[in-house]
């Protein structure tokens, strides 16, 4: 098989479990919780990289909400078993770089990574998603490619691939879509949200041998939690009111 289909074959099959690739460090990070005994040693260092990693997993929160907002219908969903991309978006991050969305994904799981507070770690989680993420970047590109020919290739030749070029910023086209945000990022609000107090618990455990966590960490849990709750529930009725408006073999879930 030419290499070229290989890297679009292994890229179809990776963009269909994309969202699991975070899971595979859980280990290591129970790992690194064992060997860098922090909590007693370093308190006030725990705390500061506490509010630095949780800001970094903040700020890829608000550029995948930033990009799905004004995204416009069809394009970058959370859909796993096809590319779908019913028009090219240019503005907004994508103005920016061509993958915001995977951008936003390393720096959630970037920050959690980081609380660890293991370098072995974050070198391991860079160079991983690195790998994985390639492929399916080709892939996706491949099929905007094909779809829309000189479009995309005038758009991706100004456009780098990952690392932003904050210059050629241009504002979003599409107002932002609140209603849509809160439905497709509930994931990633359920993932800072269990993580990092999953995270202390851990380090808690294992260092000091008692299952307690800073009240902070309980508050950033429930919120999570509340948020979480609240997609969920639009997502409900966002699913019943496409069905009552359009039958149930055509709704759009």
């Amino acid at each position: 098989m030419p290499l070229i289909e290989e890297f679009e074959r292994s890229g179809i099959w990776l963009f269909r479990w994309r969202s699991y690739l975070p899971f595979v460090f859980l280990p290591l990070i129970f790992v690194a919780a064992v060997r860098y005994p922090v909590i007693e040693a370093h308190p006030n260092l725990h705390l500061a990289w506490g509010i630095f990693s949780v800001g970094v997993s903040l700020l890829g929160l608000f550029v995948r909400c930033h990009t799905v907002g004004h995204a416009a219908d069809g394009t970058s969903g959370r859909n796993t078993k096809q590319q779908i991309a019913e028009s090219l978006n240019t503005s907004g991050f994508y103005s920016v770089l061509r993958h915001p969305l995977y951008l936003g994904n390393f720096l959630v799981a970037l920050g959690i990574v980081l609380h660890s507070l293991a370098p072995w770690l974050v070198a391991i989680y860079v160079m991983s998603f690195a790998l994985y993420y390639e492929r399916i970047m080709f892939t996706e590109e491949a099929f905007l490619r094909q779809k829309f020919g000189s479009d995309f290739i005038r758009w991706s030749s100004r456009t780098p691939a990952f690392i932003p070029r904050l210059k050629r910023w241009r504002s979003a086209e599409l107002p932002m879509n609140w209603p849509k945000v809160i439905r497709a990022e509930s994931a990633a609000v359920a993932v800072i949200a269990v993580a990092f107090p999953g995270v202390e618990l851990l380090m808690h455990r294992v260092q000091q041998g008692k299952v307690a966590v800073e009240t902070s960490w309980y508050f950033i849990f429930a919120a999570g939690v509340v948020l979480y709750g609240i997609a969920r529930y639009m997502k409900r009725r966002y699913r019943r009111y496409n069905s009552r408006k359009l039958g149930p073999r055509e709704a759009i879930t």
